[in-house]
């Protein structure tokens, strides 16, 4: 099965694909960002990530999607603007496959490290360990959305004996 991470943004959406094999192990595929200019028009920008994630599908034909749920606690105004982001997300996600799922920044540190308050370094160090990669994922975009890819990759085979569909 091929998943699809995404770490929202803005400026700046991390992906991530990884295949997982039939007996639960974990390959990476690609990783990287889609970039949107700062001086663009934010209407525009929105259209540039709704692109890149079209190319994504284009290219890796994932089964699956995961996304990290939106939190914010100081910026108010950021928070809103990658709430918007991340609605082009969603869409475009469940337009073209229909499966996609969202994790808590501590659900997906639970899943990888066994500790939801895990810091960014051993997120970083656990997610390059399971994909037995030379180095860790940069920039941190990328980790963080082939973070979220490992977490439904670990965690959704239990989602049929708690009748999530």
């Amino acid at each position: 099965m091929v998943i699809l991470g995404l770490d929202p943004g803005y400026g700046t959406m991390g992906y991530g694909v990884i295949e997982k094999d039939g007996r639960g192990n974990c390959f990476p595929v690609d990783y990287g960002v889609v970039k949107t200019p700062a001086d663009e028009n934010f209407a525009v920008r929105l259209c540039i990530l709704e692109e890149g994630v079209n190319r994504l599908f284009d290219k890796f034909h994932p089964e699956e999607a995961a996304m990290e749920e939106l939190f914010f606690s100081k910026n108010v105004t950021t928070g809103i603007a990658v709430a918007h982001a991340r609605g082009v997300m969603l869409l475009t996600c469940n337009k073209r496959c229909g499966r996609i799922f969202e994790y808590t920044p501590n659900q997906i540190k639970q899943a990888l490290t066994g500790y939801g308050k895990a810091d960014k370094g051993q997120m970083q160090r656990v997610v390059a360990s399971h994909l037995r990669l030379k180095s860790i994922p940069r920039p941190d975009d990328a980790a963080d959305a082939l973070g979220v890819a490992l977490c439904h990759a670990f965690t959704s085979r239990f989602a049929g004996m708690f009748g999530i569909k």
